[in-house]
């Protein structure tokens, strides 16, 4: 990788990471319920630093580049509505209080971060080396089009997630939230609390969406760069 676009790298997810510092050391420091409206102005925040991100793309890059962010960042945020609608059936299922549903959310883009990367960088590797892989990546996309059509609505049951159960049985884990705590101290043993679980089930979660979502975006762009800042800034 070009000096140039390490250093890219890296001030684009000090930026981001600062931004999700600020969210929570400073707008969320203590736990509350989100309104719609602060909600709102959050999406709002977010949407115009992509736009003047990608305003910067425009006149660093060129159209080219501007063009392919702008067109992977709307494919990436219209499929962020539909996730965000599991990530409510997650909630409901586990019957969390609104009031930790933020912080949930919160570590989850933090999780989300690190393995979206891993998965972009392994994408572009095997398109780098193996221009093939575009075909598997098409392939897979059509086949996950044609399994959500014919599986259509369906119960959403955790307990089926194998990241779970493996998660369940590694860790002791107390059936019941306690406060904003992702673990407890319990007779002398670190035990998660049920708010730890639900954090594990929404990341597993994200890690499907981000299996089918990516290589959707390598149909339109190659660099990695682009792919990753698209998917970051669709994602809060």
């Amino acid at each position: 990788m070009a000096p140039e676009r390490l250093v890219l790298w890296i001030a684009f997810n000090v930026f981001v990471l600062g931004m999700l510092a600020i969210d929570l050391g400073i707008f969320h420091r203590k736990a509350h319920t989100v309104s719609i409206k602060e909600a709102s102005i959050w999406s709002a925040v977010w949407i115009l630093l992509a736009l003047v991100f990608n305003l910067g793309i425009y006149f660093v890059w060129g159209q080219d580049k501007a063009l392919e962010f702008l067109t992977g960042y709307v494919i990436e945020k219209s499929l962020s509505v539909d996730n965000l609608f599991v990530f409510l059936m997650i909630f409901q299922y586990f019957a969390t209080p609104a009031i930790y549903q933020h912080r949930i959310l919160f570590w989850g883009i933090v999780g989300a971060l690190f393995m979206r990367a891993i998965f972009i960088a392994t994408g572009a590797a095997l398109l780098e080396n193996f221009h093939w892989m575009i075909y598997v990546f098409g392939a897979f996309l059509i086949i996950t089009g044609i399994k959500m059509l014919l599986q259509g609505d369906h119960k959403l049951d955790p307990q089926k997630n194998p990241v779970v159960r493996l998660f369940q049985r590694w860790m002791p884990l107390t059936n019941e939230y306690q406060g904003q705590r992702f673990f407890v101290r319990k007779e002398g043993k670190i035990n998660a609390t049920l708010l730890m679980l639900v954090l594990v089930v929404v990341e597993t979660t994200d890690v499907i969406f981000a299996v089918d979502s990516i290589p959707a975006i390598f149909a339109i762009t190659r660099d990695p760069f682009i792919v990753y800042t698209s998917n970051v800034f669709a994602d809060p």
